[in-house]
């Protein structure tokens, strides 16, 4: 069972059960996606980690505060409010990092 509550939707904040890690919820694809970090499912915010918990090997590659992480066929897509060592995804399958686009060239 999750700690999420039923129906995921844009503005929602979450925090790692294992690390520092803090998201806000910017678009939806699948309102019942469960978001983790780390390996494991995210709590609402202001929960702190648990006492001695640490992300999973594999999900453990981090995150980084002010990056976006989702993709256009990705569930959800996540703003990092809080860095930490947890790596997130949604359903055991890793968010890739989303990069700004191009501005169009002036001349």
């Amino acid at each position: 069972m999750s700690d999420q509550p039923l129906g995921v939707s844009p503005g929602l904040r979450f925090a790692s059960a294992v690390c520092s890690t803090e998201v806000v919820v910017v678009r939806v694809g699948d309102p019942h996606a469960v978001i983790e970090c780390g390996g494991t499912a995210m709590r609402p915010a202001g929960t702190p980690p648990t006492p001695g918990a640490t992300p999973a090997p594999g999900f453990d590659g981090g995150s980084l505060i002010g990056k976006r992480y989702g993709g256009e066929d990705a569930p959800v897509e996540l703003l990092c409010v809080k860095a930490g060592a947890g790596t997130l995804a949604v359903g055991g399958r890793v968010l890739d990092q989303r990069s700004a686009k191009p501005l169009p060239a002036s001349d």
